[in-house]
């Protein structure tokens, strides 16, 4: 078989698994690397950027917001202002990998502008024998702990807590935007607004993809984890954003979440960033001039600092 008759047969498209897609493409579209063959590269850029903040802004506070060693958030704190805002950070990582330590270059701009910037560590599905329940839940957790002790432990302003996230991130902030507050005690708008880029918000298609071979998903899982089935608990006004070169269905989960939020009757602004693939979406966060950094500064009333 000769490379053109092999690359055709390569080619055959297989029985639909979720919406026009066979297997191997909903798993590509699953999988960063088939659209950002950049990645490490960006990683690594990653990782020199935070070691070279970390040396500006020095070590930041750590605090313990549960019982086990992972159960705890850096905050980077700003002088510019007492009673300063709080821009909470959940990193993605395919819910697999990452760690606070990883994403100090995302905190220079909020600490200059006037804002104590906190990232938060957690569980991985791995570690939690392939379940996404303990993550949700810490990152629940953590956001209620910054709440209830922004003020005392970092004068932080618990009236003005914003949540950023990216990729799997961004699918245990959407679960945490839509969780019923008053069931812990906390106000049902606990947080003034949400920045989400390149998430996802309905499991389904996750479930049927090749992430179910680490991920161990139930019934239960898919419904009560999916934020686009949870929308009468949403009460943060929400900033939704994707790239041009990310993957399909990264696309289009970030594109329906915002639909359904906007038919829902609630606040809801799409970002689309052009030319920029799944892990370059993030690295805008850390320029107050880029799309991310802009879009969560500007949110937070915080973008004059740069005009």
């Amino acid at each position: 078989m000769n490379t053109m008759t092999a690359t055709a047969a390569a080619r055959i498209k297989g029985p639909a698994v979720w919406l026009d897609m066979d297997q191997q493409a909903l798993d590509d579209a699953y999988d960063q690397i088939v659209y950002a063959p950049n990645r490490d590269q960006i990683g690594k850029r990653r990782l020199a950027n935070s070691a070279a903040a970390l040396a500006r802004l020095g070590k930041p506070l750590r605090f313990a917001y549960g019982p086990t060693p992972i159960e705890g958030l850096d905050v980077y704190c700003t002088k510019k202002q007492k009673n300063a805002p709080v821009a909470i950070f959940v990193h993605g990582g395919a819910w697999r990998n990452g760690t606070a330590a990883e994403f100090t270059s995302l905190a220079e701009p909020f600490v200059h502008a006037g804002a104590h910037f906190v990232v938060l560590d957690f569980t991985n599905v791995d570690d939690a024998n392939g379940s996404l329940f303990p993550m949700v839940e810490q990152v629940r957790r953590a956001v209620g702990w910054v709440y209830r002790n922004a003020k005392e432990k970092f004068g932080g302003d618990a009236g003005r807590l914003h949540l950023i996230s990216h990729s799997s991130g961004s699918h245990l902030a959407g679960c945490t935007v839509t969780h019923d507050w008053p069931k812990d005690g906390l106000p049902r708008a606990i947080l003034r607004g949400a920045t989400l880029s390149s998430g996802m918000y309905d499991l389904k298609p996750v479930r049927l993809s090749k992430r179910s071979k680490y991920v161990a998903f139930t019934d239960a899982m898919e419904e009560k984890l999916s934020a686009m089935r949870h929308l009468d608990k949403l009460h943060t006004p929400l900033v939704l954003t994707y790239g041009t070169y990310e993957t399909p269905e990264f696309q289009r989960q970030s594109r329906d979440f915002a639909a359904a939020v906007k038919a829902a009757g609630k606040p809801v602004e799409l970002i689309v960033g052009e030319g920029y693939n799944h892990f370059e979406m993030l690295e805008t966060l850390a320029n107050p001039y880029g799309l991310l950094g802009r879009a969560v500064l500007t949110q937070m009333g915080l973008m004059q600092a740069f005009a």
